[in-house]
């Protein structure tokens, strides 16, 4: 292996990702509204973020790529891997190199540093609206990143395409809209626990799990499973290999080595 392999929770589905000597930054979340809210701190300031060799954003909901707060992000040229609706709002923020990838489409990322490559492939997803999800490769090592899809059949074939994933980031509250018949549009605890039982990941991380809509929000628009140890007893029961590990906001986790 090439580096080692972490994560750390900034907040929701924000995370920064080190990989094979590479850092990335997946789905921004910096600021909050009316509505949205982590239901958890914010770890890290933009200002205060590393230097990134590259952003991926799944999907243009604003909890998943707050452009307006990540746009005064100091390097303009980092390289931003997106759901194709987010490539005119990047470049609308600033942001000079931004690329569209399709489900099964990979990109590699130059090396500047002798770290060898790193690829991301875009996944099928299913959400409220458009999203792709991401596989990461870099340094011997793999990780899956799911923003907040929902369950799908084709992610049976990630097992196949990518046998060793080292860890998988997965959203876990089940999120329903009240106002669509209760419709759910996110992953729930034991759906993030069959896809963990599919991919057999080596360490399982749930996200996606505090976000509130607010007092009055919670109780009109959304619904939602806040407790991450279900998702904990879950896999313990249909993907029992699989280290699961809850990490707080601003909390760094080393995977193997």
């Amino acid at each position: 292996m090439n580096g080692q392999l972490a994560v750390t929770r900034i907040t929701h589905s924000c995370h920064l990702i080190e990989i094979g000597g590479w850092t990335l930054l997946t789905d921004p979340w910096f600021s909050e509204r009316p509505a949205h809210h982590p239901g958890e701190p914010i770890a890290s300031s933009v200002a205060d973020l590393p230097d990134l060799d590259a952003v991926l954003i799944s999907h243009h909901h604003y909890d998943h790529c707050d452009l307006e707060a990540f746009a005064s992000y100091r390097d303009k040229d980092v390289p931003m891997i997106v759901a194709a609706p987010v490539v005119e709002r990047a470049r609308k923020a600033g942001f000079r190199h931004v690329r569209a990838l399709y489900p099964w489409e990979s990109t590699r990322l130059d090396d500047r540093a002798g770290r060898g490559e790193l690829t991301v492939t875009a996944i099928p997803a299913r959400h409220k609206v458009y999203e792709v999800t991401f596989v990461v490769q870099g340094g011997g090592q793999t990780v899956y990143f799911a923003g907040d899809t929902l369950l799908l059949p084709e992610l049976k074939e990630l097992a196949g395409r990518f046998p060793d994933i080292d860890l998988l980031l997965v959203p876990t509250n089940g999120l329903r809209l009240r106002p669509l018949f209760n419709r759910q549009v996110v992953m729930s605890a034991q759906d993030a626990a069959t896809l963990t039982s599919w991919l057999k990941p080596r360490v399982a991380v749930p996200h996606h799990y505090a976000y509130t809509s607010g007092r009055l929000g919670d109780r009109l628009i959304t619904k939602s499973d806040r407790d991450p140890q279900n998702f904990v007893r879950a896999v313990h029961v249909t993907a029992p290999g699989t280290d699961v590990r809850v990490i707080a906001p601003g909390e760094r986790l080393k995977v193997g080595g």
